[in-house]
């Protein structure tokens, strides 16, 4: 976290009897973008899961310092030797909002819809569960998992926000009814009060909630009466809104606006997503990135430090592998990363893309001319992708920024005709995170056959997927750690993707609003939150 100044800096520091937790009040949030779904495994979607952190509760709590596995709803668990099986024992005395027992039997049955989907519902399976068996109740607050494979990412997912804890009533509603925020019936701390889709959701605070993470400071209910989450698309409208007094904590501040905030007193908050980093990657379905050439040119060909130091600051720190240095796993990959423009047109050569009489790269009769769809929850990414078509364009390689506001984009950015170049990231604090990314069923960014689109004629690594499974189903810790390294090794030397930047969660609040907290992957915590009188 960045620090403060002025008026902020001595609010900060505060008497004595500012130190000590306020109850009541109304925080007011502002969001960059409005929730899709809260069907509990959408919550990768950070507006999905900033929400799904305040009204669910897990089984387990992922320490964000120590990044350990601590009980919540779970008191406890054991885990055979070769990680098929994991047994709970759950905390008497929880209950969802809807007065129903947060048991054994409802336990089982969240899992066993996140572990195998629901096809009549069109509920998906999460992406953070791997080779799930079925479930079984042992007594009414005992339940057993068993999984075909081992399935070692398993406890960490207890604890992810994809893995929140919902009714049998809202497990019972098929997932297009799960964009109202009002039928999702959690446990946590904070019930859904009234919502105007799209725009606006306020959350009131459970007056009977007893039954947060067991090693939390604070217990009991939420020290927060309300909170406001106002969807604000523009940049300048939240900052002005928060240094106005109008908002006391806002999602999505851009780099450039730091010191802008810093100045006047308020706070930065960046934590990081632990996760797959902010990268490029290609489609090989499309032949203009079919040769691994022509995609080492490309890596070699982007300035990294220059977009980091361009439009980044110091939150942002630049991409060496393709997780962030704070992941589990990690392997410094500097080495393959380096930017080499003469490297790059080299490679081109190679690949018989030859200089035409415009400066650009052709080969029979084809320009190289490549496109991409900018992210929108992704921070500055249009400019980000801007500034890369500026740096191929030295190569000879044009690349065409496309809007991602038009209503055919997500169709065509699974079309690696119309987009074999697209922005990724993913955050989760276990290895597990690069299958997610990148493995076919999972976000098959890559865009493989046999995932998530039919535009795809045969592009399929299944040296990756093989690895990929390994990685979700070694039980063995080093041996694992070891797969994510060989993981790690593999995207780059196969130029898969070309990592940025440690994509961070950035945040700025107003002095008064005190203990703000983020899980390990930077979704904000608001349980432990509390409103300092202001002066």
């Amino acid at each position: 976290m960045a620090g403060t100044s002025g008026w902020g800096a001595a609010q900060a520091a505060g008497a004595d009897d500012r130190s000590k937790p306020v109850q009541g009040g109304t925080l007011i949030y502002l969001e960059q973008q409005a929730h899709t779904n809260l069907y509990p495994p959408a919550g990768g979607f950070y507006p999905n899961g900033g929400i799904l952190n305040q009204i669910t509760d897990k089984l387990t709590y992922q320490n964000p310092k120590t990044l350990e596995i601590e009980p919540w709803i779970a008191e406890s668990w054991t885990v055979n030797a070769d990680a098929t099986e994991y047994t709970f024992k759950i905390r008497k005395g929880v209950t969802f909002s809807d007065g129903t027992p947060l048991d054994a039997a409802a336990v089982a049955k969240n899992y066993d819809t996140f572990g195998r989907g629901n096809r009549e519902l069109k509920l998906p399976i999460s992406e953070v569960i791997n080779n799930y068996d079925r479930s079984e109740v042992i007594d009414p607050h005992t339940v057993k998992f068993y999984f075909k494979k081992p399935s070692p990412g398993f406890l960490q997912g207890t604890s992810v926000i994809g893995s929140g804890l919902v009714s049998l009533k809202t497990l019972a509603l098929p997932y297009e009814a799960l964009g109202d925020a009002t039928k999702i019936i959690g446990s946590g701390p904070f019930v859904v009060a009234r919502e105007t889709l799209g725009r606006e959701l306020t959350l009131k605070a459970r007056p009977d909630y007893n039954w947060g993470p067991a090693k939390l400071k604070h217990q009991g209910r939420a020290y927060l009466d309300e909170i406001r989450y106002i969807v604000t698309p523009e940049d300048s409208v939240r900052i002005g809104a928060l240094l106005a007094g109008q908002a006391d904590i806002i999602r999505q501040i851009q780099a450039y606006d730091e010191k802008q905030v810093e100045d006047e007193g308020y706070l930065i908050y960046a934590p990081s997503t632990r996760g797959v980093n902010n990268s490029v990657v290609f489609r090989p379905d499309n032949p203009l990135v079919a040769d691994v050439r022509v995609r080492r040119a490309l890596l070699h060909a982007t300035n990294t430090d220059e977009i980091v130091s361009t439009l980044f600051s110091t939150n942002y720190p630049k991409a060496t592998s393709i997780i962030a240095k704070t992941a589990l796993g990690y392997v410094d990959l500097s080495s393959k990363l380096a930017y080499d423009i003469e490297k790059a047109k080299r490679l081109l050569d190679e690949a018989g893309w030859k200089p035409g009489m415009n400066g650009w790269r052709q080969k029979d009769g084809r320009m190289l001319e490549l496109s991409a769809y900018e992210s929108l929850p992704q921070p500055q990414n249009k400019e980000t992708l801007q500034l890369i078509a500026q740096q191929w364009e030295k190569i000879g390689v044009k690349l065409n920024v496309l809007t991602a506001d038009s209503g055919s984009a997500a169709v065509n950015n699974l079309d690696p005709a119309k987009a074999p170049v697209s922005p990724a990231m993913v955050g989760r604090a276990d290895p597990d995170v690069i299958k997610s990314q990148y493995y076919p069923t999972n976000r098959n960014v890559l865009l493989q056959k046999g995932g998530n689109s039919d535009k795809v004629q045969a592009f399929a690594d299944e040296r990756l997927n093989t690895l990929l499974d390994q990685l979700a189903s070694e039980p063995d810790r080093v041996k694992r750690l070891a797969i994510a390294g060989e993981v790690q090794n593999y995207v780059i030397d196969q130029a898969y993707a070309i990592p940025v930047f440690e994509e961070p969660q950035a945040f700025a609040a107003a002095p008064y609003v005190k203990d703000v907290s983020f899980e390990a992957v930077g979704r904000p915590s608001f349980y432990s939150t509390w409103l300092a009188p202001r002066r």
